[in-house]
């Protein structure tokens, strides 16, 4: 398998700009990877795929306003700071994408906020765009932490072609998020209502929450013709306790074990223990899934509709077959489906 396979052309008209009015009134597309058939659904029809004992595994982590945008000293440059993860609490160090990045150096302040409410200072260099910067606070840390959240803006993607607005802060969540610390949204979950878990806890669904902050790595741009020359960037994961005995229950009873998103599936993939069973673990994984792979604990997934030639895609593609997804993703753009982060999703049984 090669990049190249997984590009395709999209209409832009068909990138979701604004969520729906509602979470749950998206598009479903159902593929089954035994009989090959093809089904254009509403989101709520998730609802008649799963039963008593079977498990959605769902990521819990949550989104910070992320985007920040600022001055340089002197100049008074205008300049745009995506904080990527913290480094070091106590410090205050923080690896951030930088733009224009060109004219921020080692040693230059940079300032936030009216009457410079919050100051950094850039201390590392780490890629063509990537620095690491200090902040410059003298209050207490959660003190710091109200400041960035008052600053920050929702870190929609760039294809979404506009600044975040009211609405973002909400749908740009899922409902079940209780961990800060991604940089985007795990969006196969923001689909979901809590009226909607409600009614699957009924039927007897069980949920299985992980961890997984979603990071800039994820999305980033394949830059290799061969797939296997790929390195994927860390993200921190943790898969406990409770999640591992509701998975492995419900796959030795030979239950529907669905992953709720690429991330979920990474973050179980990366914790399977030596007899295919999910095991507790806390860490970084940048394990990167493509074609052909054997997927050890989930036996269905929901997702959304990706980039070409991205990571997500290609894991996709590794789960449903490349064949099958290719020409899902085919019919997709046929039936004028909405896509990436606000747009339809698609269940493969």
């Amino acid at each position: 398998m090669k990049l190249s396979n997984f590009n395709y052309e999209l209409p832009k008209n068909l990138v979701a700009q604004y969520p729906s009015d509602r979470r749950d009134e998206s598009r479903l597309m159902v593929v089954n990877r035994k009989s090959g058939e093809i089904e254009h659904k509403q989101f709520t029809d998730i609802l008649d795929y799963f039963g008593d004992g079977d498990v959605l595994v769902i990521n819990n982590t949550k989104v910070f306003p992320a985007r920040l945008f600022g001055k340089k000293e002197k100049t008074g440059a205008k300049i745009e700071v995506f904080l990527l993860r913290e480094l070091n609490k106590d410090m205050m160090l923080w690896d951030v994408l930088v733009d224009p990045a060109r004219k921020i150096r080692v040693g230059n302040k940079l300032y936030f906020g009216e009457d410079d409410l919050l100051i950094a200072e850039v201390v590392d260099n780490t890629t063509s765009r990537g620095r690491t910067i200090r902040f410059l606070y003298d209050g207490s840390y959660d003190e710091f932490k109200t400041t960035l959240h008052s600053l920050g803006e929702t870190p929609l993607p760039k294809y979404i072609n506009r600044a975040a607005e009211q609405i973002d802060i909400e749908r740009y969540q899922t409902v079940f998020a209780k961990h800060e610390g991604a940089v985007a949204a795990p969006t196969a979950g923001l689909h979901f209502t809590k009226e909607m878990l409600k009614r699957l806890e009924i039927k007897g669904v069980g949920f299985a929450e992980i961890t997984l902050h979603t990071g800039l790595g994820t999305f980033r741009s394949i830059d290799v013709e061969d797939l296997s020359k790929h390195k994927m960037d860390a993200e921190y994961f943790k898969v406990d306790e409770k999640a591992v005995k509701i998975v492995n229950k419900a796959n030795d009873r030979e239950k529907r074990v669905c992953g709720v998103g690429t991330t979920s599936m990474r973050a179980t993939e990366t914790a399977v223990s030596a007899h295919g069973h999910l095991k507790t673990m806390e860490g970084w994984t940048n394990l990167f899934i493509h074609p052909p792979y054997n997927f050890q604990i989930t036996n269905c997934m929901i997702t959304n509709l990706h980039l070409p030639k991205s990571s997500l895609l290609i894991m996709v593609a590794a789960f449903g077959g490349y064949d099958l997804i290719m020409k899902a993703y085919k019919e997709a753009i046929k039936k004028k489906y909405k896509f990436f982060t606000y747009g339809d999703a698609m269940l493969i049984v």
